[in-house]
């Protein structure tokens, strides 16, 4: 456990933190959040080849749920054909059930890792661990656009912050236009099926529980998962744009 600690010491954790302290020494406005931001994005753009393959495997997947449907309920006595006919759809359609998730795998280690950064903060301790051409700024100023303090969580010391209820509520809010984003319109129609009515409660369900989590974390969390979640709805916009136009010019 101590070498996988520092392997994630050294591979993550710390050019995390050199990049997100060199940002906020150089860009014009010394403020926590703005360094966030932009190392978000920074993050964001080197996975943009993954994340746009997660999302067309996850909408692919949505839109194949009509045909597994059917084969689930015309083999439902046989599981062992049942899972015959469903390879063949996914190898019919090039579409691999685990293709969705291996990209957010892959990303969980980043997560983690900012995870690490903002819990830990950026106090002298963490500092020493600035590289030689790394400048330390000193006194980091952790305040956001000047009056959301990111080091602080919702309920600070029990006294609600609502700059930072804000925040998580916006949080959920985006989790909640992702997710529902994330399905082809085609599912998005009332139905019965146990399969639906799932996906259906996890589509609220989740960022309710994202913002249960954030309510007691730091607020850099909820502004790097705010980021992120701005951006992944970007993508998915510009993806599906682009398969709308693909589509039209078939026609």
């Amino acid at each position: 456990m101590g070498f996988l600690a520092t392997i994630f010491n050294q591979v993550l954790y710390r050019p995390l933190l050199n990049a997100l302290v060199l940002i906020y020494t150089y860009i014009p406005v010394a403020d926590l959040g703005i360094a966030i931001i932009i190392l978000t994005v920074l993050i964001k753009l080197i996975f943009y080849p993954l994340g746009t393959k997660s999302i067309k495997s996850q909408r692919a997947l949505s839109a194949l749920q009509p045909k597994i449907k059917e084969i689930q309920e015309k083999y439902k006595h046989d599981k062992e054909q049942q899972t015959k006919e469903m390879l063949k759809i996914y190898k019919e359609e090039n579409i691999s059930p685990f293709a969705g998730c291996l990209p957010s795998l892959i990303q969980l280690p980043v997560l983690i890792a900012m995870y690490r950064v903002f819990w830990s903060g950026l106090g002298p301790e963490q500092l020493s661990q600035l590289y030689n051409f790394v400048p330390s700024p000193g006194e980091i100023n952790s305040l956001f656009l000047g009056f959301l303090d990111l080091t602080k969580s919702t309920s600070f010391q029990g006294a609600y912050l609502w700059q930072n209820i804000v925040l998580v509520l916006l949080v959920g809010i985006t989790q909640f236009l992702q997710l529902k984003l994330l399905s082809p319109k085609t599912q998005r129609k009332k139905s019965s099926g146990f399969a639906d009515q799932l996906q259906k409660q996890m589509t609220f369900f989740m960022p309710i529980l994202i913002v249960v989590i954030l309510w007691n974390l730091p607020s850099a969390l909820a502004l790097y998962i705010l980021t992120t979640s701005l951006f992944t709805i970007f993508q998915q916009y510009i993806i599906v744009k682009r398969n709308n136009s693909n589509k039209k010019q078939l026609c």
